[in-house]
């Protein structure tokens, strides 16, 4: 791995952003433009039940409950696999599980994915992982994991306390695995936090969830962030996964007043999506959290579309009634049908839920 310090990595990041710094005039999509590519991840159909309950008693952890931040990957050489990563809480932090499916609807064999930090440390309130290192982040394309260095990598979100629900300040670490199973720390520090001297006055609270993409010899982590009540996207910059400088322009998604990210734009999933990026994220405003959708050319500059692809409370069976956020969006080729988990918040609780793009059985 690389130990190549931050004044070093920094420089050659900014030189490959300044290109991207925004000029007197850059490309706005209109109203049209937004609508045409928002509207393959419309009119969703729902899976009756929670594809992996509130509750799931994960033997050995029957303590976690209230399932959240669904991940979906696959392993190479195993394309009729897939692995899903969640989280559960168990009244004193995180922890991450993964689950596997052959049909990506029947999760099973939960296990371990990465627990508690040392005590004292960054991490020891919990690990979120799930920011994974993908051979692809084409939309439609599988979700493989790519191996660098012989090994997986994914960033994830930690809480340095014990003893509440995402207690600040909130930390992101990298994580490696030899299996693609099983994480542990590739740095024994963070590589994000409220302390370094890039810090905006937007994010000064609290560092949230990050999202890894890989593309044209950088890397990009989307990460949500706090200053007090209010969350917005960041982005910060690599070359290692190791060290990470900040976007000086931050943050690249912000709330809207009235519209339904007005609290928070959070938890941003991106993907190549034919000539341009999509990012899923989940917005809070107007009463409730929702799934929005936003565009990008160059990965910097967003436009969100001001319509949530799904309102919370929309599934009949009030899985979704109060919240419905975090999601995981899935291509399977066989049937042609995008799977979106999600985490829904209603009547069974906090659990995973599945929308699909045509009906599946």
């Amino acid at each position: 791995m690389s130990s190549t310090p931050l004044c070093l990595c920094a420089p050659a990041v900014l030189l490959c952003l300044s290109s991207a710094l925004p000029a007197d005039e850059f490309w706005q999509p209109d109203r049209a433009t937004l609508d045409a590519w928002a509207e393959p991840y419309r009119s969703w159909h729902y899976y009756p039940d929670a594809v992996i309950p509130a509750e799931p008693q994960i033997p050995g952890y029957e303590e976690f409950a209230s399932m959240d931040s669904p991940c979906v990957y696959q392993l190479p050489g195993q394309p009729d696999v897939w692995f899903m990563s969640v989280i559960g809480f168990d009244g004193n932090g995180y922890n991450s599980f993964v689950y596997e499916s052959r049909d990506l609807i029947h999760w099973e064999n939960p296990r371990l994915a990465m627990g508690f930090g040392p005590e004292g440390e960054f991490d020891h309130g919990g690990c979120v992982v799930g920011a994974y290192l993908y051979e692809s982040y084409d939309v439609r394309a599988p979700r493989v994991l790519k191996e660098r260095d012989g090994l997986y990598w994914t960033l994830y979100g930690c809480y340095p306390l014990q003893g509440g629900y995402e207690l600040r300040p909130g930390y992101e670490g990298v994580a490696a695995s030899d299996d693609g199973l099983s994480w542990r720390r590739a740095k024994d520090s963070w590589i994000l936090s409220v302390h370094e001297l890039d810090r905006g006055e937007w994010e000064k609270d609290c560092i949230y969830q990050p999202w890894l993409v890989e593309h044209q010899g950088l890397f990009y982590n989307f990460y949500n962030a706090a200053n007090g009540g209010i969350e917005q996207m960041g982005l910060a910059l690599s070359t290692d996964l190791l060290h990470w400088v900040r976007y000086p322009l931050n943050p690249v998604l912000r709330n809207r007043d009235g519209g339904y990210d007005a609290n928070f734009c959070s938890d941003g999933k991106v993907f190549r999506d034919g000539d341009h990026w999509t990012m899923f994220y989940f917005g809070v405003g107007r009463g409730g959290a929702h799934i929005m959708v936003a565009f990008s050319r160059d990965l910097i500059h967003w436009f969100a579309h001001e319509e949530p692809l799904y309102l919370a409370g929309g599934h009949p069976g009030g899985l979704d009634e109060t919240y419905a956020h975090k999601i995981s969006l899935v291509w399977n080729p066989a049937n042609e049908c995008f799977y979106l988990y999600y985490c829904a918040v209603g009547n069974e609780g906090r659990c995973i839920g599945l929308l699909t793009s045509k009906p599946v059985s």
